[in-house]
């Protein structure tokens, strides 16, 4: 065909097809040189094929792919040796594109996946070359050299070429404007991120070695990239070293995972990788991003928040998968029918993965529970299809130490904490420092604490509340502790209604403002404190979740209530009571500020429960040194 230069336009309408190019096709000029090696590993591997079943019977000889800089002259080649392309080829797959105008291409390709179209793929060069040739040779027998050459106009010419072995040069003249794809260092980054696990060797220049103080190259192809990633083997062929390497080599400064998923599938869809659990250093400073997805091993994003389920961006690793497509809308993403396959099929590995290392390995499972909770817990609270797997492995964990799966929990402490609705009571704390009178109150009377510190919790006890039969959660410090597991009704202090009236208006007057107290008098027992201070089970929950962005602002903007219990039992209070019937004339506001012992019992319940500070806590101190006077 190209026995004279020919010159011509491409097949679509002038003024469109290179803003197209560079404004729907790629958002980041990068991409430009995935596109020219993944071309040129394609032309590879094809010419492979063609060899395996006896189409080419020539010599492969080194078949692998060059990228070659000239930063003075800023001139970028890839390289290839491959099956090349005839006169007749070049023109059906580079210049023939589209056949009428921009509209058009953008219909023929708006869901489909760039990579694997030749001319899509190679017209990325265009966004940072002035000036792009092609030269090529094909496998096949008789074929003659064809080189191509193009401005970034329509316009294009094609002519005989003097290439005489068989593949494909492609050319850059980086424009003005594309100053840093001239620079050795941003080349190798960007092979370092795109094509670090492409299936044919990818060269950049020399490897290098320090010599008397300067940097020598060596007679070696520098090979940037692993072209068997331990994901494309067989699991049985890999040990946990291979595994553990291969996570060191992905993120260098993280520590060692917890464990690992290898995920390998052909059917109803294509999916190889592997996925980490790592450790969680701190639960709010999460790693999100940590999963490479790539496709048939070439780098695509490190963003796969809509493949995979949100709580499963927690996890690190790569996905590889030819059926996910790469260059369309998020809304496409969330509706395509693979990726909600993919999604499931994810999930339900990681389910399975974890079940089966808490009936197989249950020591090494509590000993990551504190690191998996947070996972686990997410994917409960976000993922209904993995929370009801996640029942038969979640654990908890009680203020002792010790683990239980949820059945093996429940059957511990249904005796003796079962209420008179027969409901099972979760005792549970969320610090063991502040809450420790409260803890130890409820193991003097037999009960077990859970402990429950992670920031999700708020939400997760409402949704065990809903999961576990005849349950409920109550925070150790949210009543009194007899009042948590009430057995039969209690009886009241006998008291007139004018009588609580005064009560209230006592210990209100003696409490610090900006809060909302409810003052109730209790017979406690003459040895349990003075005075209790909690919070209502319900408001408090609320309250942390909304704090959290559970959607509750109603509950976070009402102002903190407390339920002042009044022990009507306890000496101390007997005498401050029978001093304010002696003095019922005063003020409420005077006779607790003439009263230090009841400013005494106020302080010492807002201590216990961290809730004096600053001045307050000042005159708590030099009060308490008066009265030891």
């Amino acid at each position: 065909m190209a026995k004279e230069k020919l010159q011509g336009k491409i097949g679509v309408t002038t003024e469109n097809i290179f803003p197209v190019i560079k404004q729907f096709l790629y958002s980041d000029h990068e991409i430009f040189l995935r596109e020219l090696v993944a071309n040129a590993v394609d032309a590879t591997r094809k010419l492979q094929t063609l060899a395996s079943n006896g189409e080419f019977k020539g010599e492969l000889g080194d078949l692998k792919v060059e990228v070659e800089l000239d930063e003075k002259k800023k001139v970028l080649r890839i390289i290839d040796h491959g099956i090349g392309m005839t006169a007749d080829e070049v023109d059906r797959y580079i210049n023939q594109i589209a056949f009428s105008s921009a509209g058009e291409f953008l219909e023929k390709y708006k869901d489909q996946n760039i990579i694997g179209h030749f001319g899509l793929g190679f017209y990325s060069a265009f966004m940072v070359a002035e000036k792009v040739t092609i030269e090529s040779l094909s496998w096949q027998d008789g074929a003659k050299a064809v080189k191509w050459s193009c401005d970034g106009s329509p316009e294009y010419s094609m002519e005989d070429g003097r290439k005489s072995d068989r593949g494909t040069v492609v050319t850059l003249h980086l424009d003005k404007d594309s100053d840093e794809f001239a620079q050795k260092g941003r080349i190798g980054q960007l092979l370092s991120k795109y094509c670090k696990f492409m299936p044919v060797p990818v060269v950049f220049g020399k490897k290098t070695e320090w010599k008397d103080g300067k940097e020598v190259e060596k007679d070696e192809d520098n090979v940037i990239n692993n072209i068997d990633p331990i994901w494309t083997k067989a699991p049985a062929d890999l040990k946990d070293e291979d595994y553990q390497k291969f996570y060191k080599a992905l993120y260098p400064f993280e520590e060692e995972p917890m464990f690992w998923i290898h995920l390998n599938v052909d059917y109803p869809f294509n999916l190889t990788g592997v996925l980490y659990f790592p450790k969680i250093k701190e639960r709010m400073a999460i790693d999100r991003n940590k999963i490479q997805l790539y496709c048939n091993q070439m780098f695509v994003t490190d963003h796969v928040d809509n493949i995979v389920p949100d709580f499963l961006t927690l996890l690190h690793g790569v996905i590889d998968s030819p059926d996910i497509p790469l260059n369309v809308s998020r809304s496409y993403l969330q509706s395509d029918a693979n990726v909600k396959k993919i999604s499931t099929y994810i999930t339900k590995k990681v389910a399975d993965r974890l079940e089966e290392i808490f009936k197989e390995q249950r020591a090494q499972y509590e000993e990551k529970w504190d690191n998996l909770k947070l996972f686990i817990e997410y994917g409960m609270l976000s993922d209904e299809k993995f929370c009801e797997r996640a029942l038969n492995f979640a654990l908890f964990k009680n203020t002792d130490g010790k683990y239980f799966g949820f059945e093996d929990y429940r059957k511990a402490v249904e005796t003796q904490q079962t209420d008179k609705d027969k409901k099972v009571v979760y005792l549970y704390a969320t610090d063991t420092e502040t809450q420790y009178t409260q803890i130890e109150a409820a193991k003097k009377l037999g009960y077990d604490v859970l402990l429950m510190d992670c920031e999700l919790d708020a939400h997760f006890v409402n949704l065990l509340e809903q999961k576990l039969k005849d349950t409920r959660f109550a925070r150790v410090d949210s009543d009194s502790v007899d009042n948590l597991i009430p057995k039969a009704d209690k009886v009241k202090p006998e008291m007139a209604d004018d009588d609580k009236k005064k009560l209230e208006e006592m210990f209100k007057a003696a409490l610090p403002e900006g809060a909302e107290y409810y003052v109730e008098p209790e017979n406690l027992g003459e040895q349990s404190a003075p005075v209790l201070i909690t919070r209502n089970e319900f408001m408090r929950r609320y309250r942390d979740m909304s704090a959290l962005g559970g959607g509750m602002n109603f509950y976070g903007s009402m102002p903190e209530t407390f339920d002042i219990k009044v022990n009507m039992e306890n000496p101390l209070i007997a005498r401050i009571w029978k001093a304010r019937k002696d003095d019922a004339d005063s003020a409420a506001a005077d006779f607790a500020a003439a009263n230090p012992q009841l400013r005494q019992v106020v302080d010492l319940a807002l201590l216990a429960n961290g809730l004096l500070k600053g001045k307050a806590l000042a005159d708590f101190i030099a009060r308490s040194e008066e009265l030891l006077k």
